[in-house]
């Protein structure tokens, strides 16, 4: 499929002009966005009333390296009760290396995972809708994941709303779009995420700048979600 080769190419070619820096740990951007996301991922959880979550199934689809899952695990979900889904080989191995071994992970297209239907309390999302520009594409994998959703339970959407203009491989997704790809769901949504190119520059003059930043809503350019399907 031509729009699965042309995300595997603008992958590894962001890989090759990666900026090392930007996604180390102990860089102030980082864990500054990783802190606030962790605490709205921590309150539309407890909003969601998806608590207990040791019985709750997850499946995150384009986990990447597996950080997601991991911070899930520390939250009180179960490894074994954890799916990884992963195009890219590469990153599936990494995951394979970085979680617990009961953890399944499964490499390949997540538009054509063959599951049951409902196999899921959640589905998660982190950032690949907006790396799909077919918009066709992107219709067929929301189907195929709502699908894989039991009632009562949702999609856990996290991604950036606008286009950015120093990378064409991407596309922002605004809420009319999440609406159109997910019309039984029922939205709940959060704006979350200092604008990367302000928090690189404030966090120079000192850390506690991004939160001041932050409190701003037009400055932040994610979109937490969580997309429901009725019993």
């Amino acid at each position: 499929m031509k729009e699965i080769e042309r995300i595997k190419e603008a992958y590894a070619k962001r890989n090759q002009l990666a900026r090392q820096n930007w996604y180390e740990p102990l860089n102030p951007v980082v864990y500054l966005t990783q802190q606030e996301k962790e605490r709205k991922l921590i309150q539309l959880l407890k909003w969601a009333k998806l608590e207990p979550l040791a019985d709750k199934k997850v499946l995150e689809i384009g986990c990447g390296s597996g950080g997601n899952l991991l911070h899930l695990i520390r939250l009180g979900f179960k490894p074994e009760n954890l799916v990884a889904n992963e195009l890219l080989e590469e990153r599936a191995f990494h995951a394979r290396r970085t979680l617990p071994v009961v953890t399944k992970v499964m490499i390949g297209d997540a538009s054509t995972l063959d599951m049951s239907d409902h196999s899921f309390d959640i589905v998660l999302q982190s950032t690949v809708f907006t790396s799909i520009l077919d918009e066709e594409f992107q219709q067929k994998l929301a189907a195929n994941i709502w699908r894989l959703v039991k009632p009562g339970g949702g999609i856990l959407w996290y991604d950036f709303v606008y286009n950015n203009p120093n990378n064409p491989d991407v596309k922002g997704i605004p809420l009319r779009r999440i609406k159109e790809l997910f019309p039984e769901g029922q939205i709940k949504s959060w704006r979350v995420t200092l604008a990367p190119p302000i928090s690189r520059q404030v966090v120079k003059i000192h850390p506690a700048l991004y939160h001041l930043f932050n409190s701003i809503p037009l400055l932040r350019t994610h979109r937490l979600c969580w997309i429901s399907k009725q019993k």
